[in-house]
């Protein structure tokens, strides 16, 4: 078995400054900046933009397709006998 195929697999805090919530988990991820996390250690911290505590999805906030109005319009605009369903 070859010895360097698998690429460095350590322990990394990811930072969603937008959110103020970070995690420490385990990735290839690397970064000259570091945090002390809660249990004394420190470890590298890879600042992101969006993570599952401020995506729109995740937090509810997401838009909702208007799917009753387009029904409307289409109806509007070319009949309401026209489509087969």
């Amino acid at each position: 078995m070859q010895q360097d195929k698998h690429p460095d697999y350590h322990p990394v805090v990811f930072r969603d400054r937008a959110a103020g919530y970070a995690f420490l988990t385990r990735s290839t991820a690397t970064s000259e900046q570091t945090i002390e996390w809660d249990d004394g250690e420190t470890y590298p911290v890879v600042d992101v933009e969006i993570s599952s505590e401020s995506h729109p999805f995740y937090t509810g906030k997401a838009r909702t397709v208007d799917t009753e109005g387009r029904i409307a319009r289409f109806e509007r605009r070319y009949g309401e006998g026209t489509h087969q369903g």
